[in-house]
């Protein structure tokens, strides 16, 4: 008997899952393509002193050693986890929002509307518009000014402690829409009955959203939490671009905003960049293994 007649032909799961592979195979190809190789090009060219053109001497680990032994890289670090303070302002903020939406309450489909625009406004426009209401002559000053708050203007953005702060305030703004969108398709698959129950049961607002939403929620929560904190690392630039300009000094600047300085601004130091690119990436694996482990931690001690 041969060796072809021996084997036994494929179950329908296994048929399933070859049909599975070779529908995503089209976009694993693309990805690859338009992803793994600028990485390891990235990658790559962070071992050799590049000028953008064709320059490209080898000096092995110098880049990174310059960089994690000068006080300046760890100065960014520090600014992108001070400006993750927006993710859970975010997502607790989203969170309220996406309950009373899903509740229906008076004026719900103007307020649907109303807190997603910011997210159809191009980033650069949010970052002037901040910039203007923040400026010394600006709106925010005028009335604290008028109010008695302030006799004398502040400069927000000016200030090493304040300038962090209305970056957080304008990261919050302009992406609490999103957020709340998230959890209103998380909420839209829970039953109209389990909200309904809680209420009979004399559940106020607070303990419907974070005694009955939040645990039913725990996987958006999840995605949600985990595609902010991979936003603040790699999306802020155009804010920080029409806020700051990373000022004063490097008191605003992030990785991303360096990687444009070092590219274009300070002198063509493209190998630098990419050694910054690569430890942000790295950066944002171990933070996103992080998440994952503590989400995995609390679903095993709520079990």
């Amino acid at each position: 008997m041969s060796r072809n007649a021996l084997r036994t032909p494929p179950t329908r799961r296994q048929l399933r899952q070859r049909q599975a592979i070779l529908s995503v195979l089209p976009v694993i190809v693309v990805l690859l393509a338009i992803r793994a190789y600028p990485i390891v090009t990235a990658a790559a060219k962070s071992l050799t002193n590049w000028n953008g053109l064709f320059t490209s001497d080898f000096v092995g680990l110098a880049n990174y050693v310059r960089l994690l032994k000068g006080a300046v890289f760890w100065k960014l670090v520090r600014n992108n986890f001070v400006l993750l303070l927006n993710v859970p302002i975010q997502v607790f903020l989203g969170l309220v929002v996406a309950v009373l939406l899903h509740e229906r309450v008076w004026g719900w489909r103007f307020f649907r509307s109303l807190y997603y625009i910011p997210q159809i406004i191009s980033a650069v426009i949010i970052g002037y518009l901040f910039r203007t209401l923040f400026s010394m002559d600006g709106p925010v000053n005028i009335v604290a000014g008028r109010l008695g708050l302030m006799p004398i203007p502040l400069e927000w953005l000016g200030d090493t402690a304040t300038a962090l702060g209305v970056i957080v305030f304008c990261l919050v703004w302009s992406s609490l829409g999103w957020m709340a969108i998230v959890f209103m398709g998380g909420l839209s698959a829970i039953p109209d009955s389990v909200f309904e129950a809680a209420r009979i049961d004399g559940a106020g607002f607070w303990r419907r959203t974070f005694q009955v939403a939040v645990p039913m929620l725990a996987r958006v929560l999840e995605y949600a939490v985990m595609l902010s904190v991979v936003w603040t690392f790699t999306g802020l630039f155009p804010f920080i671009f029409s806020l700051t300009r990373g000022g004063p000094g490097y008191e605003t600047t992030t990785l991303d905003y360096m990687i444009y300085i070092k590219s274009f601004v300070s002198g063509v130091n493209l190998g630098e960049a990419c050694a910054i690119a690569v430890l942000l990436l790295v950066i944002i694996l171990a933070l996103t293994v992080v998440e994952m482990k503590a989400t995995s931690a609390v679903e095993d001690w709520s079990e």
